[in-house]
């Protein structure tokens, strides 16, 4: 978290109604944590501070920034104009002052970084962990999960996503590899119900994915004997959003999933998965790590994107670049 001060002059004293600044990192991280309790415990100040902050912020400018409740809190629409300059200029702010201290070398600092739940624990996790030994100055926060988030209002220094990225001016990203695709199921399931012959079976069939944007059909990428891919609609028996989770319920019999070779190679390997569907098999998927886009980069944020790609070209990764 950057924290900015000033060291007044003797001959003059920067007042609050004069600083810019007053209030702006209290703001910034309320709305960022939903609550001016929880931006109390991130900054090391009550929630009544934070608040009180916030509202003589407020009042220098003459206007409501947030609407508050007993619930929640909710930015006006003057409120989200200013989080998203204020937002941009920090990053920049302290962008600069990791490009000024780039030069010795050293990393430090707090990077957070936001991954799935998986692919992160299996394949991120380690490569943060031997930069966190290498770099003792460097302090991680990491969260797990799938779900979309904004990068720049949640401050969040990195992210990896699976699949197509969607066009945006704001971020930038570096391709680490790609995922393929197969459909399996464990043995004592397909001694019920058998193997599925056609890939139209795939609506009928008790099937396990992982969650779902809100309003997306279920539905499998496959490739055809041509060598197009194509969403194959499915019956979604049961929702997961955690790999892990899915290959456990697989392996229990539980329905056939569409899984990543990453995640699935040692149960394929010992037979306690089967693969079906072959012929529809080898659909791949981009993966990659994804930043906001900002003039200077923190040293910590380079070194681990240069660790993702060396490590990704391991040849026993199971993903590949």
């Amino acid at each position: 978290m950057l924290i900015i001060s000033f060291i007044p002059s003797s001959d003059s004293i920067m007042s609050h109604a004069d600083d810019p600044f007053s209030g702006v990192r209290e703001f910034v991280e309320a709305v960022r944590s939903g609550s001016f309790t929880a931006a109390g415990l991130v900054l090391g100040l009550t929630g009544s501070a934070v608040g009180k902050s916030v509202s003589r912020l407020e009042a220098r400018l003459g206007t409501q920034l947030l609407h508050r409740t007993t619930r929640r809190l909710s930015l006006t629409a003057e409120g989200q104009r200013y989080f998203d300059g204020w937002v941009a200029i920090l990053s920049d702010v302290e962008g600069l002052e990791n490009s000024v201290t780039e030069g010795s070398g050293k990393i430090s600092g707090r990077l957070n970084i936001h991954l799935p739940a998986a692919f992160g624990r299996r394949h991120v996790m380690p490569v943060l962990m031997q930069l966190a030994r290498a770099h003792p100055a460097l302090n991680l926060e990491v969260s797990f999960t799938e779900r979309r988030i904004n990068l720049i209002d949640a401050g969040v220094d990195l992210v990896v996503r699976i699949g197509a990225l969607s066009d945006d001016a704001d971020l930038m990203a570096r391709r680490l590899g790609r995922q393929r695709l197969v459909i399996c199921a464990s043995p004592a399931y397909l001694a019920r119900h058998g193997a599925p012959q056609t890939a139209a079976e795939l609506t009928e069939r008790d099937c396990i994915i992982g969650t779902r944007r809100e309003g997306v059909p279920a539905s499998w990428l496959l490739r055809q004997p041509d060598g197009t891919l194509t969403a194959q609609p499915i019956r979604a028996r049961h929702e997961f959003s955690d790999g892990d989770a899915m290959l456990g319920a697989v392996i229990a019999g539980g329905g056939l999933s569409q899984l990543p070779t990453w995640l699935v190679s040692n149960a394929l390997a010992t037979g306690a998965l089967v693969p079906v569907l072959e012929d529809y098999s080898g659909a791949e998927m981009p993966i990659h790590a994804v930043w906001p886009r900002s003039r200077y980069l923190k040293p910590g944020q380079r070194a681990l994107i240069d660790a993702l790609v060396a490590d990704s070209s391991r040849a026993e990764a199971g993903y590949w670049l």
